[in-house]
């Protein structure tokens, strides 16, 4: 997706896969498959996440949405949504790989019901795991400095802090902790996840250096998904090529745009 020229604008890099557009996209809650695979193709997302709790049921249903994804050209990212405890995500991330012939896991470990915040100390346990059984995870975790320190040691390559809680729309609920995150690992992948509602907000979050974005239901419950992924996609591309081009600082004070010292309107008190 990036438009821009040059070494600043490299390619989207994931545990050593290249990708040009900045926008995953979730899979669920679409009015129909036609729709969902209008709204990937719309949206230029090379990455999609999907459910192992809803799409890996009877009659393999798991492969017949695997081949779904396949026709949108689109890498799947298996998730443990819904998982609160170490041990139904690692074995849902088992099950994953099994069925998905990936090592590519999200990881989600929910820790409170109404907010579906992660629970961070079983997070960094199931990606310890994880991580020591050769699976790359993408951790969903909160903007804390502490818990994004450990999950890098634990062996993650790519922190996925959240905007605000899952499908709130509500954006960037905490944006001096996501620069503050983003200033501390300038190396590290952040891909922010979860909360978005508008493009405007992802537009935010991409000027703050943020390399990804993951969205799911601000497209899928929109009156036109397709649109509304077109959307998403321009605004993701725009706050990249924002924080490439480097933005003025904020002041308080007013600065002229176009000088007046000099100007053939400025007049001296002896000219008068």
């Amino acid at each position: 997706m990036d438009s821009a020229k040059g070494p600043a604008c490299k390619k989207l890099s994931l545990y050593g896969s290249e990708f040009d557009s900045r926008f995953l996209i979730g899979s669920a809650q679409y009015p129909s498959p036609a729709i969902l695979l209008d709204a990937i193709t719309a949206s230029h997302a090379g990455i999609v996440t999907v459910s192992l709790r809803r799409e890996a049921g009877k009659d393999g249903a798991g492969q017949q949405f695997w081949s779904l994804i396949q026709q949108s050209g689109a890498r799947l990212l298996p998730n443990t949504a819904g998982c609160k405890t170490v041990k139904e995500a690692v074995n849902t991330a088992h099950m994953a790989r099994e069925l998905f012939d990936t090592r590519w896991i999200k990881l989600e470990v929910i820790g409170e019901d109404d907010t579906l915040q992660p629970d961070v100390f079983g997070l960094v346990e199931a990606a310890r795991i994880l991580c020591a059984e050769g699976f790359q995870v993408f951790p969903y975790t909160t903007d804390d400095l502490v818990v994004a320190d450990k999950l890098l040691a634990a062996g993650c390559e790519v922190l996925m802090p959240w905007g605000s809680p899952i499908g709130s729309g509500r954006g960037l609920n905490n944006p001096f902790a996501l620069r503050a995150l983003r200033a501390h690992f300038p190396d590290t992948t952040l891909v922010v996840d979860a909360g978005i509602g508008l493009p405007s907000q992802t537009t935010q979050a991409m000027e703050l250096g943020y390399d990804a974005i993951l969205l799911n239901t601000a497209v899928a419950k929109a009156g036109d998904p397709v649109a509304m992924a077109r959307a998403f996609a321009q605004a993701i591309e725009a706050g990249r090529l924002a924080f490439l081009a480097g933005a003025i600082e904020a002041r308080d004070m007013a600065a002229p745009s176009t000088p007046v010292l000099g100007s053939p309107f400025w007049h001296s008190e002896h000219e008068q």
